[in-house]
């Protein structure tokens, strides 16, 4: 313990200028075990500070002060716990109690003893040690300079604090005074006793004087007790004199009090009669209706433009009037009831009366017939309609907040009335719409306001639907349309097979081009039709098409829960938004539009499967349109379900290409030529590419040309290998150089990489035909050099040839002989005749054959005349004709076909 105490000292304390008393290893109480070191310290500098500091040891032996120190001033109680028993626990009262378990009894009981020492010897505050033995608390021994541990350097004294703070200190007047009195007396210091013997005697020779003094001034003594005397009777006569004026002034006190509290009450009064003054005028002005207002509200014409203003703006004022904020004492006032009672029965019978009107408006639009069809096929304009009813919308919005349960029932009634007139004009629309794709009008079916005769109306459906003709084709199920009817109508779907039929008949591109107008003429007039209806709903109904509400209908009779109605078929059902009340209100109103759009694409796809190429491209134009202006409308999700069905059909009309592909049989005795479906893949991609022209997305047209063309590749490597009449490899050259000249002209980004197959297929199919086809023409020839390059083969040098039985110049000169100009131009002449029938003339590559199969004759003739070179140098023998002769001979021959 002695080393810890040194290695503390010297590393802690002496840097703080602190003195270490006495320590203890301590724990705290009830807690696991965590030692540290209970420190009992002095300042070594004035004034002296007594503290016990808390020392923890780290993990690496070094010791460091914790942030936790007392004064030892600030300790109130000290608990040894047992004063006969030894026990280690002690406690230490500060701010609060601190428990703590010592190593040994002996180092709690030294620590004690410390503090009691350091308590007794620096401080007057006296601290309590509760439960300590009495032989503890000795008196503090003097400290001598060998109680410093050894090699410290320490400044304080054994002084005693306390005495030492009992007198002052004196100054430099105090000692010269008494220097000057040690001076007067030479035994002063030698004899002390004698010097303090003397001080005494002086000391009371100056009393004695002191006494002599007071006796001699005691008659100015009685003087001043005579003044004080007089003084004393001077303050009674103005006391006196004070309580009189104090009488005097209690009176007026009293009446000023009297006049304070009069004007404090009429002051009251007037600050009573404003403030009800104020509520009055309040009253007056916020829940007086004027007989105008209150007139309008009961008589005025709802029909006319001038009442309409007048009941808005009694209406505007007799909410002004309901929505009053009046305190609870307002309501209790009977003028204020029956005001308000006022107000209750001219809204219902306002409400009533505006209900009722509007209702009949909305009857008679419902039945009104006067907005029939006409022949040019347009909509009628309901922006009449939409214009006189506008001008209700601020009494809507009254009525929608003051009369919500009449306003939910206006709009069923509103959807339920016009409904029927949508439903009748769209049904009427579509109608001419179908009458005109298929160029049929029904007998005996008349319109009855149409502005046109009869005649008329069927001159125009004829028009539209252009010349009639038959179509020309082969024999076969898959090329045949059959026409039907007066009205001419097709039956028959299109498809890769006959389009090359088709193209050619102005038939098809006039219906195509009228289908085009009409089915675009349908969706551009009913776009504008829904939309006007949904700005007309939102605007008369006072329904935000984009912010979120809930609502709870109002109701006089304390009904306050019940829901609102929904807009589908008078259901009772929660609306969440408004947004959502707008879509499903033109959801029931519009509810012929789908199944019409159907209808009518179904009758397209009918009558020609290759319309819905034009009705995909429209459908999603007008769907992206309707998204931009307002996504998730009726009108956005409509086209856009009617979208779904275009699409089907038209992937629908690809596999049926596909499908038809598989099933093209060929006939056996005549030469293929191009196959239909890649005549019709030709005639295909030119529509499609003239319809995607403008349109916004090409992605669904890709994936069908890929599947497409997929199947035409697939097919014409069937044809060809179930040809008999043609060679396979003219069916696969002209039919790959057929696909590989559409797609260089048509330039379809996604099928570039078909486009290099073709293009590869077609030169390889086209190099085997000729090599096949041509074969060796100068056989014999071609048999002798045969034999010539196996000599070569066997180590025969090409000089030595010629000297071989077989290979000898006589031989070689009578297999020339046999191959002379006249009878290979006749070999030639045989082979195109043979390659003409081989090839159609609709690809017209006849002389791309010829030219190749020359170029190939020409190498084998280089050959030969190279071999001869080699193995017969300096013999002159030479073929009787020459490359100029080969030249001739093949542009001779086909110029003479």
């Amino acid at each position: 313990m002695t080393a810890i105490k040194h290695a503390l000292q010297r590393d802690i304390f002496t840097p703080n200028d602190e003195r270490l008393l006495n320590i203890v290893n301590v724990c705290k109480a009830g807690k696991k075990k965590k030692n540290c070191f209970l420190c009992a310290t002095v300042t070594t500098e004035r004034p002296v500070r007594v503290k016990v500091v808390k020392v923890k040891k780290s993990d690496k032996g070094d010791f460091y002060k914790t942030q936790t120190v007392w004064l030892l001033q600030d300790l109130a109680v000290v608990d040894a716990k047992d004063a006969v028993k030894e026990n280690p626990e002690f406690d230490l009262h500060f701010d609060k109690v601190y428990k703590w378990v010592a190593s040994s009894t002996a180092e709690k009981n030294a620590f004690i003893s410390c503090i009691w020492k350091s308590n007794q010897r620096y401080l007057r505050k006296k601290i309590d040690f509760a439960n300590v033995s009495s032989q503890l608390l000795e008196e503090l021994p003097k400290v001598t300079e060998e109680s410093v541990p050894s090699g410290e350097n320490q400044s304080v004294t054994g002084g005693d604090e306390e005495a030492a703070a009992e007198y002052q200190e004196l100054n430099t007047r105090d000692k010269q005074d008494i220097e000057i009195m040690m001076e007067g007396c030479e035994y002063a210091i030698s004899n002390a006793e004698a010097f303090a013997e003397k001080l005494s005697r002086e000391l009371q020779v100056l009393d004695g004087a002191n006494i002599h003094s007071i006796m001699a001034s005691e008659k100015q003594v009685n003087i001043l007790m005579q003044l004080l005397d007089e003084a004393l009777k001077e303050v009674d006569q103005i006391e006196g004199k004070l309580s009189s004026y104090e009488e005097m002034l209690q009176s007026v006190k009293e009446q000023m009090d009297h006049i304070s509290e009069s004007n404090h009450i009429i002051e009251l009064n007037k600050t009573n009669s404003e403030t009800l003054l104020s509520e009055i005028e309040f009253l007056v002005n916020h829940m007086d209706l004027s007989k105008g207002h209150i007139k309008a509200l009961q008589e005025a014409d709802l029909s006319s433009s001038r009442g309409i203003e007048a009941c808005t703006n009694a209406s505007e004022a007799l909410l002004q009037c309901m929505n009053v904020a009046l305190h609870p004492g307002h309501k209790m006032l009977q003028a204020v009831k029956q005001q308000q009672q006022l107000f209750s029965d001219l809204r219902e019978q306002f409400a009533r009366r505006l209900a009722s009107h509007l209702n009949n408006v909305f009857v008679q639009q419902g039945h009104d017939q006067g907005s029939a069809l006409s022949v040019e096929m347009t909509l009628p304009n309901h922006h009449p309609f939409h214009r006189d009813l506008l001008q209700y919308a601020k009494l809507m919005e009254w009525l929608k907040t003051t009369e919500y349960q009449r306003y939910d029932g206006l709009i069923k009634n509103y959807k339920d009335y016009i409904v029927r007139l949508y439903d009748r004009e769209i049904r009427d629309f579509f109608e001419i719409a179908r009458n005109k794709m298929t160029g049929a009008t029904k007998e005996g079916k008349k319109f009855a306001t149409l502005p046109r005769k009869e005649s008329a109306v069927k001159q125009e459906t004829e028009s539209l639907h252009g010349s009639s003709g038959k179509l020309t084709g082969s024999t076969s199920s898959l090329n045949k349309l059959s026409v039907q009817g007066s009205g001419n109508r097709r039956s028959q779907s299109s498809s890769l097979l006959d389009m090359n039929n088709m193209s050619a008949s102005d038939l098809d591109v006039a219906d195509r081009t009228k289908f085009d107008k009409i089915f675009a003429q349908v969706l551009s007039e009913l776009e504008p039709l829904c939309l006007a209806e949904q700005d007309f709903i939102s605007k008369f109904f006072n329904l935000s098409q984009h912010q979120s509400m809930t609502r709870t209908p109002m109701s006089d009779d304390g009904d306050g829960g019940s829901s609102s109605r929904s807009v589908t078929g008078g259901s009772q059902t929660s609306v969440h938004s408004e947004k959502d009340l707008i879509r499903q209100m033109m959801t029931y109103i519009f509810r012929s539009i789908e199944p019409e759009l159907n209808t009518l694409i179904a009758l397209g796809d009918k009558i020609d499967s290759f319309n819905s190429l034009y009705m995909l491209v429209k459908m999603s134009h007008h769907v992206w349109t309707a998204e931009n202006v307002d996504s998730g409308s009726f009108l956005s999700t409509t086209l856009g379900n009617v979208l779904v069905t275009v699409k089907r059909n038209f992937d629908k009309c690809i596999i049926n290409q596909i499908k038809q592909m598989e099933e093209v049989k060929i006939s056996k005795k005549s030469k293929v030529g191009i196959l239909p479906f890649v005549s019709g893949f030709e005639e295909f991609a030119e529509l499609a590419e003239s319809i995607f022209r403008v349109a916004e997305r090409r992605g669904d047209l890709d994936k069908a040309y890929t599947k497409l063309i997929k199947g035409v590749f697939i097919n014409v490597e069937k044809v060809a290998n179930e040809s008999q009449k043609t060679p396979r490899d003219v069916v696969m050259m002209e039919n790959f150089h057929h696909i590989f000249a559409t797609l260089s002209r048509l330039k379809i980004s996604c099928l570039e990489n078909e486009k290099r197959e073709a293009k590869h297929k077609y030169g390889d199919h086209l190099q085997s035909y000729v090599i096949y086809s041509l074969g060796h023409p100068l056989e014999k020839l071609n048999i002798f050099f045969e034999g010539v390059k196996a000599r070569v083969a066997q180590g025969i040098g090409y000089d030595e040839v010629s000297y071989q039985l077989a290979f000898s110049k006589q031989e070689l000169r009578k297999v020339i002989k046999d191959y002379p100009g006249k009878e290979v131009k006749k070999g030639l002449d045989n082979l195109y005749r043979k390659v003409d029938k081989h090839l159609c003339e609709e690809e017209n590559l006849l002389q791309v054959v010829w030219h190749s199969m020359q170029d190939e004759f020409i190498r084998q003739y280089k050959h030969f005349e190279g071999l001869i070179e080699k193995c017969y140098t300096g013999v002159g023998i030479t073929m009787e004709f020459t490359i100029q002769d080969i030249l001739e001979y093949f542009s001779s021959i086909a110029q003479s076909h």
